[in-house]
């Protein structure tokens, strides 16, 4: 028999069978048809389960019209790929013998999948014997898509704690390391981890999609009275380039610890000394890299340190070790300056 006269022979055989439906179940039937779950009736005396009926509800979720699913494998429906485990998980739930129901991957007419977990239950007629199987389908795409999301979330979630923990112990033990006054390192590491909480509230305001260079300055200054009576003493130019969270982190710090310098010891130590910072981004043959510039001027004449401090060796290393960055810093008699080079931030130019 040809093929198309055989599927034609198994629509005619599953539609009578519909009918049978209709007569003997009437209420249970009309009410399968019309509910929002979707649901299919296969043959189970055949083999593979063929379908004989398919409500509005599994045909809107598939995009099938019902004459393409009538005679149909329940299998047939399924995506191209199932894993071996899967299709044995299926057929066990067919046979009434599965702990667990599955989860498929289904294949719309259109050719698009969506994932679904399958409820399959007997009909038994008089004698027992079970005759169809009564399946119900559940989309479960959105739930797929927002798992994937969330462990996406927890990764990013777990890297940026380690991430933040490294940056605490190494504020912790370069505080041990260079001091041993209690005062002293209380200090210094409660310094370090305000700074630390202003650029982590900084970037949750931007869902962790990084900060502009001029929002992570005010940010990290704001605590030293920058945004008031020193407010005219401090000059940014450059572009609000984009950073990324790690050198939002690791800039924050750096700046806490420049202008804390600067109100113990420089150009905020007096009525007169102001702040330049101004950046630019220049092409290197390892990549863009963005070259930053605090400039003290006018305020206490500056000597060079006896010793290199905590302040001076966090901005230092921290920027070389979590930035790849490098930084000169020259104790002019005019006032500090300091030189930041890092890696540019991708797509960053001069505006």
């Amino acid at each position: 028999m040809p093929e198309e006269a055989e599927k034609t022979t198994k629509q005619k055989k599953a539609e009578a069978e519909v009918e049978g439906f209709r007569r003997d179940l009437g209420p249970f039937v009309v009410a399968t048809e019309t509910t929002r779950m979707a649901m299919v009736f296969t043959d189970a005396k055949a083999p593979d389960h063929p379908i004989i009926f398919a409500n509005d509800s599994f045909l809107k979720l598939t995009g099938y019209q019902r004459a393409d699913v009538l005679g149909l494998t329940f299998d047939a429906l399924m995506a191209g790929g199932l894993d071996a485990e899967t299709m044995a998980h299926v057929r066990t739930a067919f046979e009434g013998a599965a702990d667990t129901d599955p989860e498929i991957h289904y294949r719309r007419k259109d050719g698009s999948e969506f994932w679904a977990s399958v409820f399959i239950s007997p009909v038994r007629d008089e004698s027992g014997d079970v005759v169809q199987h009564f399946v119900s389908v559940v989309d479960l795409t959105k739930f797929r898509l927002e798992q994937t999301q969330a462990k996406m979330l927890i990764d990013e979630l777990n890297h940026r704690v380690k991430n933040t923990l490294s940056t605490v112990q190494s504020i912790v033990w370069q505080a041990l390391r260079n001091s041993t006054d209690p005062d002293e390192i209380r200090e210094a590491i409660e310094g370090r981890l305000f700074a630390l909480s202003r650029s982590h509230d900084l970037l949750t305001r931007e869902d962790w999609a990084g900060a502009g260079l001029h929002d992570l300055i005010k940010e990290a200054l704001e605590p030293f009275g920058v945004t008031g009576g020193r407010a005219a003493r401090l000059v940014v130019r450059g572009e609000n380039i984009r950073m990324s969270p790690n050198a939002t982190l690791a800039l924050g710090i750096a700046f806490h610890e420049l202008a804390t310098n600067a109100v113990k010891y420089g150009a905020f130590s007096n009525d007169a000394g102001s702040i330049q910072v101004a950046w630019t981004i220049e092409p290197s043959p390892k990549g863009d890299r963005l070259i930053l510039h605090w400039r003290e001027q006018d305020g206490p004449r500056v000597a060079p340190p006896s010793r290199r401090g905590f302040g001076l060796q966090v901005i230092e290393r921290g920027l070389a070790h979590q930035l790849g960055g490098t930084v000169h810093l020259e104790f002019l008699e005019e006032g500090v300056s300091c030189t930041i080079n890092i890696p540019a931030p991708r797509g960053a130019r001069n505006g």
